[in-house]
């Protein structure tokens, strides 16, 4: 019988556990709560705080900011039994329905913490039938939910007046703090609020709120809830409170992060608060005097070289400047980035031995296929050493590096750095890519130069502290990828470091507050975009320059609009970094070279100078500049081996330059010196015993299209680089004899229509043709 008892009585509590397990399906718990999103500095204080999508601010206070006292003065105000019911207090209920049936005391509705929360999850009238409802829920909640994340649901959705709800909102608009940075007069200030919200409405009512809070404690000390100093300090601090606006440090980043996280609403970022401030605070100021000079905006990024952390991001001076389009944001945005890659394609030709710091390279016009470079300055130099090329920003020589290293190898280091525009359109990038051809935000190059400040290590910037994984429209290419070695990452700092340079700013020449980086420059075509990006050992500091309609303007340069800036943000958040700089990787070694040239000394190399170099790596080329020759004793003609008279000649050094820097220095009347011209009575055929140097035809382009006015009596030139042992070159259209020339004179001609052959024969022997397609219209 006693079995049947038990049996049926263990069928009953399956059966009731069955229905409450049905009716919790059928009857879930409300949503959890919409809150605000905020994105916090990494030192967890907030940085920037959104109204939620109901247009209130409730901002999620996290359990850890929970504090003792807090706990303490909240559960003894409103629920002292809060611990220990399962969500509805039976003594409680007994009491106020006692109270309220015989009228006697105060009306009260016996609401626990837990049916509180249920309210505030699901607002209602109240009514008898709510308040049976209320009770179910709080019942459910205290199943589905430990007493701790009940009481966050409840200091999360408590209302302090207006649209504020919650303690963290409350907390941040009035008292300027976290709720685990608030005293103890503070703390209980929130606790009393919610009873009466439209009454104690803080920095309207404060004398009212100050007894209130006053009274509370008092009641707290005969509880011997807290100390006795703790709260007769409470009791003495002021009330000096009034509503603020929620922070808004980093706008364009939250922006973003929260576009990146939707439904966070917690976002850990990297930023920094007093770097962030600093950085906002002076390029605010920095464009507010730029503006009468046609500039109204600025980006600036700043990234720890170690951690690879943005500590300071801003995208633009002014978010709420909307003539400006000041939510732009200018990290982002895909920009020409001028000459700011050059110090990257060095230290590409660097580790494929094509330059080292002393070699000098031609700085003279020159066409690439097509393509006519002009330097900045519109001058040219001749011939430069790579350091010089790089420290004056050359253009010329820097697009004859890319041609040697090759477009397609430059690219995919790009592309494995992370450039995103580059990787899209890299099949059609050429020679123009070095000089701005391409598009490349600040964000990417600020990354790029944080990989030279680490050896040549690039790792992408981080924004975010333990968010969980990124998503998947924000990819980012692998950590720790190498993109040069650190014996070429070395030597670009040692150039980008030097302080005698062109793109100096104004008044920085002997000043104390130069800070010690390596810093590179950049203007795109148009002065529409103004860079200046430097890093030492800590940081790595970007600075964009412009206006985000692309307009450009006469003063928009990287040296007298970006730099200034850049040195700002050094002084202002590296100035007491250690005064620490790169020193040489093992792998780094030094030699002698030739002045003249920079490659390893020949024959006739009597001055020389040290060089650094990759050993196994840097070309071991031996310099020839000199070219020495048998001549007559006149020096009138000149002898090769087979025609050398027995007496009456000696030997005579020459300058062997490249021709085209030849033929420029002669067309700007510079000292040079050619080879006279070979015996006329030698009948042998004459090639200079191979050392030579090839004839090039400078003036038309080959392959190149020319339309001409039938009506005006338009010419071509017809122009040729030649070696210096060239004295006349014959041209020739079509195969016809046009006329003799000398070396370096300029032809004028007036081309037939349709395909035109033009050869060039010099008196070596040497020929060159070219095609090209005229039309008369």
């Amino acid at each position: 019988m006693n079995r049947w008892r038990l049996l049926r009585l263990g069928m009953g509590v399956l059966m009731v556990t069955l229905l409450l397990l049905a009716l919790d399906r059928l009857f879930p718990l409300p949503s959890t709560p919409r809150y605000s999103p905020i994105v916090l500095a990494a030192d967890g204080s907030v940085l920037h705080a959104f109204l939620n999508p109901t247009q209130k601010w409730r901002m999620k206070t996290e359990l850890t900011e929970i504090t003792p006292a807090l706990q303490q003065a909240i559960i003894n105000k409103e629920d002292r039994y809060f611990r220990y019911h399962f969500g509805v207090n039976p003594v409680a209920i007994v009491q106020a329905a006692g109270r309220n049936l015989f009228r006697t005391g105060r009306t009260t509705g016996a609401s626990t913490i837990t049916m509180q929360v249920a309210r505030l999850l699901e607002p209602k009238e109240r009514t008898f039938g709510n308040k049976l409802k209320e009770m179910l829920r709080a019942v459910q909640l205290e199943v589905h939910y430990s007493k701790a994340e009940i009481l966050q649901l409840y200091l999360n959705l408590v209302p302090y007046g207006g649209n504020i709800e919650g303690v963290k909102s409350a907390a941040l608009l009035y008292f300027q703090q976290p709720p685990d940075y608030l005293s103890l007069a503070q703390t209980v200030t929130l606790a009393i609020i919610p009873n009466q919200p439209r009454v104690l409405v803080l920095g309207k009512n404060n004398a009212l709120i100050l007894a209130e809070r006053n009274r509370w404690l008092r009641q707290f000390q005969s509880q011997r809830l807290f100390p006795d100093q703790d709260i007769e300090d409470a009791i003495n601090e002021p009330l000096e409170v009034q509503r603020h606006a929620a922070p808004t440090l980093a706008p364009h980043l939250a922006r973003r992060l929260v576009t990146q996280y939707p439904g966070q609403p917690i976002i850990r970022s990297t930023l920094r608060r007093s770097p962030q401030a600093k950085a906002e605070d002076l390029t605010r100021n920095y464009v507010r005097r730029l503006r009468e000079l046609g500039i109204s905006q600025a980006a600036v990024l700043v990234l720890n070289n170690r951690t690879r952390a943005v500590e300071a991001y801003v995208g633009s001076a002014d978010f709420g400047d909307a003539a400006s389009a000041g939510q732009v944001d200018g990290v982002r945005a895909v920009r020409s980035p001028g000459s700011t890659l050059k110090p990257f394609l060095y230290a590409l030709a660097v580790d494929k031995g094509i330059v080292t710091p002393k070699l000098k390279l031609p700085d003279v016009p020159t066409n690439f296929s097509g393509f006519r470079p002009e330097n900045f300055d519109k001058s040219c130099a001749g011939e430069v050493t790579v350091e010089r090329a790089l420290t004056y920003s050359l253009n010329i020589p820097a697009v004859r590096v890319l041609a040697e290293v090759g477009v397609p190898a430059f690219t995919d280091k790009l592309r494995a750095a992370g450039f995103r525009s580059v990787a899209k359109v890299a099949p059609r990038l050429g020679l123009s890519t070095i000089l701005g051809g391409c598009g490349a935000t600040l964000e990417e190059l600020t990354g790029l130069y944080a990989a030279l400040a680490d050896g040549g290590r690039y790792a992408p910037p981080s924004l975010v502290l333990n968010q969980g994984p990124k998503p998947t429209k924000d990819k980012s290419p692998a950590t720790n990828t190498s993109l040069t070695s650190p014996a070429a990452a070395f030597l670009i700092t040692d150039i980008l470091a030097q302080r005698t340079r062109p793109d100096l700013p104004m008044g920085y020449q002997n000043s104390r507050h130069l800070p010690k980086i390596a810093w590179k420059t950049g203007t795109s075509y148009g002065r529409r975009d103004a860079w200046s990006i430097g890093y030492n050992q800590d940081y790595t500091i970007g600075v964009w320059v412009g206006n985000f309609n692309g307009q450009g303007s006469p003063a928009l340069t990287g040296a007298d609009v970006a730099s200034p800036l850049l040195f700002d943000l050094f002084n202002a958040l590296a100035y007491n970094s250690p005064n620490r700089w790169a020193v040489p990787p093992a792998t780094l070694d030094f030699r002698l070279v030739c002045a003249e040239t920079g490659l390893v000394p020949g024959e006739h190399c009597p001055n020389q100078l040290i060089d650094y170099y990759l050993p196994g790596t840097s070309s071991a080329r031996r310099c020839e500049h000199q070219k020495e020759a048998l001549v007559s004793a006149d020096g009138a003609v000149a002898y090769c081996r087979a025609c050398v008279p027995a007496t009456g000649f000696r030997r005579q050094l020459f300058p062997n330059l490249l021709p085209e820097v030849l033929a420029f220095r002669e067309a700007q009347g510079l000292p040079s010196s050619r080879l006279p011209p070979h015996n006329p009575t030698c009948r042998l055929v004459r090639a200079d015993d191979g050392a030579g140097t090839a004839l090039a035809i400078t003036s038309p382009l080959d392959h190149a299209e020319y339309v001409l006015d039938r009506h005006d009596k338009q010419q071509m030139l017809l122009s040729c680089a030649a070696g210096s042992e060239v004295r006349q070159v014959y041209w020739y259209v079509n195969d016809r004899f046009l006329r003799a020339a000398a070396a370096t004179e300029r032809v004028f001609f007036r081309p037939p229509s349709g395909t035109v052959k033009i050869s060039c024969a010099d008196d070596h022997g040497r020929n060159v043709d070219i095609q090209l397609q005229v039309a008369e219209l």
